[in-house]
């Protein structure tokens, strides 16, 4: 069964006037899709999730991080949240034969937490969490997968694994987290269902 998964981040500081400028700098390492390149999508929560956003924008051309959190410069408060949407490609099976697997546009969910925003749920979730939808490009638990199958699954897992050594290396990070709603460790997952494909 599909998981959601996460990767938690927590930096040394996370001050309104810090917020942006350590978002910018996850954002920058992110390999965006050249399809849908840039953030699409920004929104601006206060207090929590169920109150209404007091910002909303759609980017169809998509903008860099830079012009993305200069949009955000008049509302950075402690108990606000800040949401950032862009895509990524991964490998995915089709449903046409002639071409069963291709690369196509991932959304990925970049959401800072303010450290009042919520009562404080940085602590869990991370000063920054970056959603990256359903596991499923990175196990397919769903597939036998053959060797040519298990390429292309190798193939996402490491194109994650590099954004998160990026992430490690340059963004002065505190900690960090990579995990899943049901708290299985995805190595072992992985590990397991790659072994089954050799």
């Amino acid at each position: 069964m599909a998981d959601p998964l996460y990767l938690s981040l927590w930096f040394p500081s996370f001050s309104p006037e810090e917020m942006m400028t350590r978002s910018a700098a996850v954002m920058r390492e992110f390999p965006f899709s050249p399809v849908r390149p840039g953030i699409t999508y920004l929104s601006v929560h206060p207090i929590a999730w169920t109150e209404p956003t007091v910002l909303e924008r759609r980017f169809d051309q998509g903008i860099s991080p830079e012009e993305a959190v200069d949009l955000m410069q008049d509302f950075l408060h402690d108990d606000y949240a800040f949401v950032f949407e862009a895509f990524w490609d991964l490998w995915a099976p089709q449903e046409d034969p002639a071409e069963p697997w291709t690369q196509r546009p991932i959304a990925v969910r970049f959401v800072l937490h303010g450290k009042q925003f919520e009562e404080g749920i940085y602590t869990d979730r991370g000063h920054l969490e970056i959603d990256f939808g359903l596991d499923t490009p990175f196990l397919h638990d769903e597939l036998d997968l053959t060797p040519f199958m298990a390429d292309r699954v190798k193939f996402n897992v490491a194109k994650l694994i590099d954004y998160s050594q990026k992430l490690e290396q340059n963004t002065a990070l505190s900690g960090r987290l990579l995990w899943s709603e049901s708290e299985e460790n995805l190595a072992q997952k992985l590990i397991a269902k790659l072994q089954t494909a050799q």
